[in-house]
């Protein structure tokens, strides 16, 4: 039986969003992709080999059926990596609500690989152990690598993801107003070449990516908020007008960028930045934050409030 290891990992924001995967077996995007990890919101994992079969529990949930393969597609390629067959335990918790569009799964994926790979013995760096977590999901590859990050489309072995420079005391909060509703992620990925925005979306990447690590590099937080909010807008007429015509957002959903707007009117520097469900982030700074959480709380919704997070880390608590 190997030893325990634990990890953590800091979900994400993405900033110039990833849509849409050319190959779904080995998860490789159409295009680059940039994110910010939203601490303090986490995920704890523990992971143990050495079992009789493989078990995984989340948030005091088995997993069975899809989500279970999602994770063996990382956990059997850590063991084959190390020259282990045996069973494994693993025991995740979340400190925030999934599935509404907050970047669990990139979180979940990143603490797994990372107390996966530690648990076995096997000596990688963030970098290469990014490209084994983007088999469970993609933009855990960022979550890996941690801060503000971009994940390279490349080809199987150089899908990987590399921190981006920034400075230390760059002066980026986000108030994140949880909307509840179940997302539709897999199916937006799906439904991007359908769209006849898509082909649009990917001329203008390049540049979007650009402007956008200039942005962190210089420390412009404002300019990372306009450009988030301005990637959210595109993201999402690719996604509505595909052929299901998803629509991720919900009504409250709208009235959080309706107050956004309003509150920029008044000279309060904020911008909407909203992933692949209905749960908005709004990017500020640390100057306006109480006054944006409390406007957007107003509205009757959960406010969390958020900073720049870590890369994902070892921990001696373990959860079993």
């Amino acid at each position: 039986m190997t030893a325990k290891a634990s990890a953590v990992a800091h979900p994400i924001q993405g900033l110039v969003k990833y849509h849409g995967l050319k190959d779904e077996v080995l998860r490789l995007p159409y295009h680059d992709s940039i994110s910010v990890c939203t601490a303090p919101l986490r995920t704890h994992t523990t992971v143990q080999f050495g079992m009789p079969h493989d078990e995984a529990v989340v948030d005091g949930r088995a997993l069975s059926g899809r989500e279970m393969r999602r994770v063996n597609d990382v956990v059997d390629l850590l063991r084959a990596e190390a020259g282990v067959t045996s069973g494994f335990r693993m025991v995740s918790k979340n400190d925030f609500p999934s599935n509404v569009g907050l970047g669990a799964s990139a979180s979940g994926f990143a603490a797994l690989t990372l107390a996966a790979a530690r648990s076995l013995g096997l000596e990688m760096d963030l970098v290469e152990l990014s490209r084994f977590a983007r088999r469970g999901a993609g933009s855990a590859s960022r979550a890996v690598t941690g801060g503000f990050s971009r994940w390279y489309a490349g080809e199987d072995l150089s899908s990987v993801s590399r921190p981006l420079p920034h400075p230390a005391d760059m002066d980026l909060v986000m108030v994140v107003a949880v909307v509840p509703a179940y997302k539709l992620t897999d199916e937006a990925h799906r439904d991007v070449t359908t769209s006849p925005f898509f082909r649009s979306r990917l001329e203008d990447v390049p540049q979007a990516l650009a402007s956008m690590e200039r942005a962190v590099r210089d420390g412009d937080a404002e300019e990372v908020g306009r450009l988030a909010e301005t990637d959210t807008l595109k993201l999402h007429a690719v996604t509505m007008t595909g052929a299901q015509g998803l629509i991720m957002w919900r009504p409250d959903t709208l009235r959080v960028i309706l107050e956004v707007r309003s509150m920029r009117r008044e000279g309060i520097p904020c911008y909407f930045s909203i992933d692949t469900g209905a749960t908005v982030y709004v990017n500020t700074v640390s100057g306006s934050a109480t006054k944006v959480k409390e406007r957007i709380a107003a509205l009757g919704l959960q406010t969390m409030l958020c900073n720049v997070g870590r890369e994902s880390r070892i921990v001696d608590d373990h959860l079993f």
